[in-house]
């Protein structure tokens, strides 16, 4: 268990010296199983997960989704998502913050990257908020806080990484993220009410929308929803259904929605070639930087085990005797504790080799402790010092200090807290889609 700790001190170290994550966990991964056992056998089992991972079948829906997310924003879809929240919104106080934060759980669920998210709705909704009047600390905390839900609402390339990590169903992981995803909008736009019931000038009302300008609004997102419902009707075994009868797995559903968002787009006449091409190299950096991240994690997950220190959490629990809810209350706190400083990912992939074999070990499900997992990783995307959401929207939006952001995002990460607390008392909320699927 000491090699396990000192391993992990040193990967905290490598991080803070600014070195990639990817790198810092196979560099110690690589020495600590050389240590443990012979140079040889850590080259070898090196090579073999870098040669797995390069022709696993199922890792080709991270590709698949980051194409998709990628052609649905070039396709223009975020601002039609946009208008049609702010015409049946927007004429309520707070309104246009409350529009954004749908708009961004409409992009979420087809795009699955929180910084995407922020990014691509800060260019849509904060010209319109300015143009109304609102606080900067209320309009640049909803884009940061609705950004958030890009990695919990389906499909999240973070869920898609823990199901890798932990070998637990993608398409499960993904059901049982609707609910609690809706239940974060719902928080987020109790949020926006108690912000301007504070302070009524920082979202005053805007113009109300006619019937006539929802319903031509609405028009405008039939694409969304057609590939949404396309993508986890397949996976929920909705579409099993005559004369269809479609149903997919997590890797055929990426590709009926990357080959429907490029539909999308190029139906909307806006795609070029030099358009694809810099699709298709986005998605493959984008794909290789999260390869190298996985084969990372994945070889320092072995040194971690072969040392030990998950048999010995497990040991240790059981002879301080605490309550099975107790320890999952530590490893949550720590959670929280560790999103102040890391940024998402490298903290996902650093403690879920070490906390996933003592949670199931425990009796809790493995779906269901995913989703917590998550949900605590959109707190960390909105809580200083890091808030890697926060900092993404600074640097587009350019002229708006941290210090505003963060005092504004306060009152949505306090109501994380309380969604957080609510999936954790009534872990049904999570299970009961996953357990409703169609064997």
């Amino acid at each position: 268990m000491t090699d396990s700790l000192i391993g992990f001190a040193a990967v905290l170290v490598l991080v803070l010296l600014r070195m990639p994550i990817a790198f810092a966990m196979g560099l110690v991964g690589l020495v600590g199983y050389a240590l443990e056992t012979n140079f040889r056998g850590a080259i070898s089992i090196a090579a073999r997960l870098v040669i797995d991972t390069s022709q696993d079948y199922g890792l080709s829906v991270v590709p698949l989704f980051i194409l998709m997310g990628l052609f649905v924003n070039k396709g223009g879809i975020s601002r039609e998502l946009y208008q049609v929240s702010n015409a049946f919104l927007g004429h309520f106080r707070g309104g246009l913050a409350m529009a954004t934060i749908v708009a961004c759980g409409g992009f979420a669920a087809i795009c699955g990257s929180s910084l995407a998210t922020a990014a691509t709705m800060s260019k849509v909704a904060m010209p319109e908020m300015r143009k109304y009047g609102y606080a900067d600390s209320l309009s640049t905390a909803s884009i940061a806080a609705g950004g958030t839900l890009g990695i919990l609402i389906p499909p999240s390339v973070i869920l898609v990484i823990y199901g890798l990590l932990t070998e637990t169903s993608i398409g499960q992981l993904f059901i049982a993220g609707i609910i609690p995803g809706a239940l974060g909008i719902l928080f987020y736009l109790a949020a926006v009410y108690i912000s301007v019931l504070r302070n009524p000038a920082a979202g005053p009302a805007g113009p109300r929308a006619t019937w006539g300008q929802r319903l031509a609004a609405l028009r405008g997102v039939w694409s969304v929803l057609l590939l949404f419902g396309l993508v986890i009707g397949g996976l929920y075994g909705a579409l099993d259904v005559w004369p269809i009868h479609l149903t997919f797995s997590p890797t055929e559903a990426a590709g009926m929605g990357a080959m429907g968002a490029f539909l999308i787009a190029l139906a909307r006449g806006g795609l070029t070639l030099a358009d694809i091409r810099e699709v298709l190299e986005e998605t493959a950096l984008t794909t290789a930087s999260l390869f190298a991240v996985l084969i990372g994690a994945w070889i320092f997950s072995n040194f971690v085990n072969i040392a030990g220190l998950p048999e010995a959490l497990a040991n240790g629990v059981m002879e301080m005797g605490l309550a099975p809810w107790m320890v999952m209350a530590l490893i949550v706190l720590i959670y929280v504790a560790l999103g102040c400083v890391f940024e998402s990912l490298s903290m996902l992939l650093l403690t879920v080799p070490i906390f996933f074999p003592l949670v199931t070990g425990m009796g809790f499900n493995p779906v269901w402790f995913g989703i917590i997992v998550v949900v605590v990783t959109e707190i960390s995307l909105i809580t200083p010092p890091v808030g890697l959401n926060v900092f993404i929207l600074k640097g587009v939006v350019g002229n708006v200090s941290t210090a505003t952001i963060f005092r504004g995002v306060t009152p949505f990460w306090m109501m994380d807290i309380l969604r957080l607390l609510l999936l954790l008392l009534i872990p049904g909320l999570t299970l009961f889609l996953p357990s409703q699927m169609l064997p």
